[in-house]
C-alpha cells in the first residue's frame, strides 16, 4: 500500500516559471511550479498584485518547466517535465478554469533517475519541436503541429542518444523557419572512466553541441560540436531569423561568451566584479539566472550573478554579425531561481530563499550615468570590469509573496495564549533569513477604524442604483436610533437620506433598480429615489421582530409568530400578499436567498423557530407561504442564510454572463456550531449536513462579496468565512479580534471589503489572500538559524544561527579597515587625499545584507551567534556573538539537579570546521544562566570536547550530549560541565528525542 500525503499549507518555494499567453487572451499569465504543484498567476496591471488563479496538484515532482506556442497561434501551451517517465503538455480552459492534458506520452520508467529525460526542457522558439533530455545519455525529440481541426498533435518521439555524456543545459536556437535545433552544454566521459591515472579526467572539455531535427528526413542528426574553453553552467536563447542574429550566449565562470555557426567569431566578455568586494578575490563569479525580452524593434537580456546582482544584456550587430557584447549595472535584488519579464512591464522574481517579489521596471537605464561595459574594450587575460552597486533605481516593487522555504526548524505552542496554537518557523539562509509566526486564519487589513457615539447593535450598506458598482450608504442601528453615513471621499453623517433616524432598525436594502427599504420595530419604509416615502405600520400592538429582504421580496415576523409577505409589483410598488402565516412557534431568525439573474422572486424563505426547527417555506405565486420542508437541530437557531455558492461561469442565450451554483442553507446556532446544508432548489428539500464547532458564543451569519460571488461571514468568539476558491469550499476564521456584527463593503479603494462593528467602533476590512490557510509575521534574522528551543517560564525563544563561508560582524569590519587602509597606500603622494575620502565613503558605506547579499568568506569559515527573542513583539533581549569559525549545532534549555531553580543554557560549538573532507579543530559547550527575570544570558564556563556536539537534551536532572559518535551524560560543575558516563555505539549523535512517561 503507498500512501499520498497532503499538507497543511501548499509549498511556497518556486522552482520554475514560465510566462505566456495561456488564457488565449492578450493578457499574459505566469506559470510557477512549487514542488508537486502547478500554479498560474495574473499580475493586475492596474493595483500591481499578483492573483493566483488556479492551483494544480500534479502528484508527482515538476522537473522541468516550459511553454511553447505553435505558429501563429494566439495561446500558449504548458509543457511538464516530470517524475512520471512521460511528457505532458497542457492546456488552460478560463471557461473551466482548470489545466486539461492535452498530452501524455510514454518514454521512460517513473522516478527521478539519471538517464530517464524530463530533467530538461528546449522548445523550438517557432513552436515546431521540443526537446526533454535526461543528467545523462537520453534525448529524445518530438515534433509538434496541427490537425485538420486546428488541435495540437505531437509526433513519435526521435532519438538524438549519446552515450557517456552528461547534459549541463539545453536550450533551443532560435533559427527562424529553418530546420528546429537545440543546443547543449555536454561533457563526454568516456575517456575519463578508461584512464586510471586520473589525467584525463583532469583535462576532460566541456562541449556546446548542436542538434538539428530534419524536418525532411523526420531524424535528429549532430550538427555541430565544439569543445569549450570554460566550464559554461547555462545558455540563453539569442533571437533569431527577422529579430536578431540568431546563436546562443554561454554563462560560465566568469565570463560570458557569443557562439553562433559560420564565419561568426566567439565574442567573450568578462562578467563585473564589484568594487572594494569582501567576498574572497580568487573566488569565481556565474550568471545564475536570465529573462530575456523581446519586441519588434529590439531585445535585451537581464542576467544575474550569484550575488544578486542584474546586468542588462544587449548585442551590437554589423550585417547579422554579431560585433560585441554590452553589460550595464541595472539593479541588485535578491538571488532567484527564474525571472520572467513581461509586456506590462513587471518582472516577476522567484527567489532562492525568502519571500518572492514582483517589480515593475520604471527605466531601462539607457539614459542614465552607469558606466557600460563591452567586451571590445581592451583588458588583460584573467581582469574584469568593476562597478558600485546601490540602491534600486530602474526596478520599484509593487508586490511580494511570502515564502517560507527552506524551513530549518518548526514548533508548535500557544505561546501567545490565544487558545489556537501558533507555528513558530525558523526559515531561509544567511542575511533573508526569518523567525515566523504562522496563526491559522485569513489575514485581514484594516482600511479605516472610526468611533461612534455609543454601542450599535447593527451595520448594513446599501447601493443608490442597482446598477451602481460602489456602496452609498452605511446604515449604523444603536438601540433607540439609526445613524445614516455617506460614502464618498471621507465618511459623513448625513440627514436627508429618507431613513428614519429616531428608531432602530431591523434590516435595510436596495429594493428594485433604485429605491430603498428600512424595516423597523414599528412598521416598513419604502423610500423612492425622489424621496417620496411609502410607509406601512404594524396592525394593533403588534410589533415586528425579525425580518429577511432582498432584491424584490420582504418577509417580516410580528410578535406570535405571524409572517407577512410583501412583493415589489412591475411599478416599483410594494404589496402585501392577501394571506399570512401562523407559526406553531416564535420566530428567532429568517433568510432569503438573492433574486436569480432573470427571475422575478426567490423562491424560499427560511424560518428558524424557537422549537429548535427550521422552516422551508414557498414563496411561489402557486404554493405561497406553504411550508416544504423541516429540518430539526440539536440546539435554537440564532441566524440563517441563504446562499448560492461553488458557481462555475455560464452564458445564457442573451450573452448575459453569470454563475450557476447550488443552493446552500448555513444554520447558525445559539451552542457556536455552524450547519451548512445542501438546498434543492426545485423541491426546497434540505440534505447532506456538514457540522462545525465555531466557537463559545452564539453564531451570526452575514452574505458578503469575495471574488464576484457570494460568500458567508460567520461570528461567534471568532469570525470564521466560508467561500468557495479555485472551485473549493473554504471555511477560515479570520486573524482579528471579535466581531459583532458585519455587511459587505464596496468603495473606490476596496472593492470588496467588509464594514464590521466591534463594541463602539466601526471598522471596514478587506480580505486580499483567500486560499491562504496561515497568515504569517516574520521577524529577521541575521544568519541561517539551524535550532530553537522554548523558555518554558518566559515562553522566550533561544535560537542559534549559523552561516558557513561567512564573516561574523567584527572580521567584517576588521577586513572593511584592512582594505581602507591598502587604499591609501597604494595611492600615490598626489591621490593620497582623494584615496583617503574614497576609504572613508568606504568605511561609511553599509549595503543591506537582506538584499545584496553577504561576504562569502570561504571554505572553513563560519559565522554564529546565539539569540533571545520575544516571539509575540519580535524583539530581541539578548545577543551573544560568538567568534569567528565557531559554529553552533545545538542547544537545550534545562535545570540540573544541582543547580537549583535557575535555568541555564548549553550550546553546542564547532571550532575551525571543514565540510569536505571532514575535520574539525575540537568542539565546546557554552554554559549560559538566564538572569534578569529570563531575559539575559549570563556567560558561565565553556567546556572542552573531542568532537562536534550535535545534539543536546535534559535527562534526570542532567543533560545528555552527542558528542560525534560518542552519547554523553555531563552534570554541571563550577568551572565545566563534569562528564558522568558515556556509551560508544553510535555512528554519528546528530538528535535525541525524550519522552516523558507517566506512571
Amino acid at each position: 500500500m503507498f500512501l499520498y500525503n497532503l499538507t497543511l499549507q501548499r509549498a511556497t518555494g518556486i522552482s520554475h516559471a514560465i510566462h505566456g499567453n495561456f488564457s488565449g487572451t492578450k493578457l499574459q499569465e505566469i506559470v510557477v511550479s512549487r514542488g508537486k504543484i502547478l500554479e498560474l498567476l495574473r499580475p493586475d496591471a492596474n493595483t500591481g498584485k499578483v492573483h493566483t488563479l488556479l492551483t494544480m496538484e500534479v502528484f508527482g515532482v515538476i522537473r522541468s518547466l516550459m511553454a511553447f506556442r505553435l505558429t501563429g497561434g494566439t495561446k500558449d501551451y504548458v509543457v511538464v517535465g516530470s517524475d512520471s517517465g512521460r511528457i505532458v503538455i497542457l492546456e488552460y480552459h478560463p471557461s473551466k478554469n482548470m489545466f486539461e492534458k492535452i498530452h501524455q506520452e510514454t518514454f521512460g520508467k517513473s522516478g527521478c533517475r539519471r538517464i530517464v529525460p524530463g530533467q530538461f526542457l528546449a522548445v523550438d522558439p517557432k513552436g515546431r519541436a521540443l526537446m526533454i533530455g535526461a543528467i545523462e545519455k537520453q534525448k529524445l525529440v518530438y515534433i509538434l503541429n496541427r490537425d485538420a481541426a486546428a488541435r495540437l498533435t505531437i509526433s513519435s518521439p526521435l532519438e538524438a542518444h549519446k552515450a557517456n555524456t552528461l547534459v549541463y543545459h539545453v536550450v533551443g536556437v532560435d533559427v527562424g523557419f529553418e530546420n528546429p535545433m537545440f543546443a547543449c552544454l555536454e561533457m563526454d566521459y568516456e575517456e575519463a572512466d578508461n584512464d586510471p591515472t586520473g589525467e584525463a579526467a583532469a583535462n576532460t572539455q566541456q562541449t556546446l553541441t548542436f542538434y538539428e531535427l530534419d524536418l525532411g528526413l523526420n531524424h535528429v542528426v549532430r550538427k555541430y560540436s565544439e569543445a569549450l574553453e570554460e566550464h559554461g553552467n547555462f545558455l540563453i536563447t539569442v533571437p533569431g531569423g527577422s529579430d536578431g542574429p540568431s546563436g546562443v550566449l554561454i554563462c560560465s565562470e566568469n565570463y560570458i561568451t557569443y557562439k553562433n555557426f559560420g564565419d561568426q567569431p566567439d565574442i567573450r566578455c568578462p562578467i563585473p566584479r564589484r568594487r572594494n568586494d569582501l567576498d574572497d578575490p580568487e573566488r569565481g563569479m556565474i550568471f545564475v539566472c536570465s529573462a530575456t525580452h523581446k519586441t519588434k524593434s529590439m531585445f535585451f537580456f537581464l542576467a544575474q550573478t550569484e550575488q544578486g546582482d542584474i546586468f542588462k544584456v544587449t548585442l551590437e550587430t554589423d550585417e547579422e554579425m554579431v560585433t560585441e557584447i554590452r553589460m550595464k549595472y541595472f539593479d541588485t535584488i535578491p538571488v532567484s531561481t527564474a525571472m520572467c519579464v513581461l509586456k506590462t512591464g513587471f518582472l516577476l522574481v522567484a527567489t532562492e530563499f525568502g519571500n518572492h517579489y514582483l517589480y515593475q521596471i520604471a527605466h531601462l537605464g539607457d539614459d542614465d550615468d552607469e558606466p557600460e561595459f563591452s567586451s571590445a574594450m581592451p583588458l588583460e587575460e584573467g581582469d574584469t570590469f568593476f562597478f558600485q552597486p546601490r540602491p534600486l533605481k530602474n526596478l520599484v516593487l509593487v508586490d511580494e509573496q511570502e515564502n517560507l522555504s527552506p524551513i530549518m526548524s518548526c514548533q508548535i505552542a500557544d505561546l501567545a495564549n490565544e487558545d489556537t496554537p501558533q507555528l513558530y518557523v525558523a526559515c531561509g539562509r544567511g542575511p533573508r533569513s526569518t523567525l515566523r509566526v504562522l496563526r491559522h486564519g485569513l489575514e485581514v487589513s484594516e482600511m479605516a477604524v472610526s468611533e461612534l457615539p455609543g454601542n450599535p447593535n447593527a451595520v448594513w450598506t446599501v447601493r443608490r442604483h442597482v446598477e451602481d458598482e460602489f456602496d452609498a450608504y452605511i446604515i449604523v442601528s444603536f438601540v433607540n436610533a439609526t445613524l445614516v453615513l455617506s460614502i464618498g471621499e471621507t465618511v459623513e453623517e448625513v440627514t436627508d437620506s429618507g431613513f428614519l433616524g429616531t428608531t432602530p432598525t431591523l434590516s435595510c436594502s436596495l429594493l428594485g433598480e433604485d429605491a430603498l427599504v428600512q424595516v423597523y420595530p414599528d412598521g416598513i419604509r419604502h423610500i423612492r429615489a425622489d424621496k417620496r416615502v411609502n410607509e406601512w405600520k404594524t396592525p394593533g400592538k403588534k410589533t415586528i421582530v425579525r425580518c429577511a429582504v432582498n432584491q424584490r421580496q420582504v418577509v417580516i415576523a410580528l410578535t406570535g409568530g405571524e409572517l407577512v409577505y410583501f412583493e415589489m409589483d412591475p411599478s416599483g410598488q410594494l404589496n402585501e400578499y392577501t394571506e399570512r402565516k401562523e407559526m406553531s412557534a416564535d420566530v428567532v431568525c429568517m433568510s432569503l436567498a438573492n433574486v436569480p439573474p432573470g427571475e422575478q422572486r426567490s423562491r424560499f424563505l427560511a424560518v428558524g423557530l424557537v422549537d429548535n426547527t427550521v422552516r422551508i417555506i414557498s414563496l411561489d405565486p402557486s404554493d405561497c407561504l406553504q411550508p416544504l420542508s423541516m429540518q430539526a437541530l440539536p440546539a435554537q437557531p440564532e441566524s440563517l442564510c441563504i446562499v448560492e455558492m461553488g458557481g462555475v461561469e455560464k452564458q445564457d442565450e442573451l450573452g448575459e454572463k453569470g454563475t450557476i451554483g447550488f443552493l446552500y442553507l448555513n444554520i447558525g446556532l445559539q451552542n457556536g456550531v455552524l450547519l451548512r446544508t445542501v438546498l434543492d432548489p426545485v423541491t426546497g428539500d434540505l440534505s447532506d449536513t456538514r457540522t462545525r464547532y465555531l466557537g463559545s458564543r452564539p453564531v451570526k451569519l452575514f452574505r458578503v462579496r469575495m471574488q464576484a460571488q457570494d460568500a458567508v461571514l460567520a461570528m461567534s468568539s471568532r469570525s470564521w468565512l466560508s467561500y468557495s476558491y479555485q472551485s473549493r469550499f473554504h471555511l477560515t476564521p479570520l486573524s482579528y479580534e471579535t466581531l459583532e456584527y458585519a455587511s459587505g463593503f464596496a468603495s473606490e479603494q476596496c472593492p470588496e471589503g467588509i464594514v464590521a462593528i466591534s463594541t463602539n467602533t466601526l471598522r471596514i476590512l478587506a480580505l486580499e489572500k483567500l486560499g491562504a490557510i496561515f497568515n504569517q509575521v516574520a521577524f529577521p534574522l541575521q544568519y541561517t538559524p539551524r535550532k530553537f528551543v522554548i523558555h518554558p517560564e518566559t515562553n522566550n525563544l533561544i535560537l542559534i544561527e549559523t552561516d558557513h563561508n561567512a564573516y561574523t560582524e567584527a572580521t567584517k569590519a576588521q577586513r572593511k579597515q584592512q582594505m581602507a587602509e591598502e587604499m591609501v597606500e597604494a595611492a600615490g603622494e598626489d591621490e593620497r587625499e582623494l584615496a583617503a575620502e574614497m576609504a572613508a565613503a568606504f568605511l561609511n558605506e553599509n549595503l543591506p545584507e537582506a538584499i545584496f547579499g553577504a561576504p562569502k568568506a570561504g571554505s572553513g569559515q563560519w559565522a554564529s551567534l546565539l539569540r533571545m527573542i520575544n516571539p509575540i513583539q519580535g524583539n530581541t533581549l539578548d545577543l551573544v556573538q560568538l567568534e569567528q569559525n565557531e559554529a553552533a549545532f545545538s542547544v537545550a534549555v534545562c535545570r540540573f539537579s544541582n543547580g537549583g531553580d535557575d535555568w541555564y543554557v548549553l550550546v553546542g560549538v564547532a571550532r575551525d570546521m571543514i565540510l569536505n573532507p571532514r575535520s574539525v579543530g575540537g568542539g565546546y559547550i557554552y554554559t549560559y544562566r538566564l538572569v534578569g527575570g529570563g531575559d539575559k544570558l549570563e556567560f558561565l564556563h565553556k567546556t572542552p570536547v573531542e568532537d562536534v556536539p550535535l545534539a543536546i537534551a535534559p535527562f534526570q536532572g542532567r543533560v545528555l550530549v552527542g558528542v560525534g559518535k560518542l552519547l554523553r551524560i555531563y552534570d554541571l560543575g563550577k568551572k565545566k560541565l563534569l562528564r558522568k558516563c558515556e556509551n560508544k555505539v553510535f555512528k554519528l549523535c546528530k538528535c535525541i528525542s525524550h519522552l516523558s512517561l507517566g506512571s
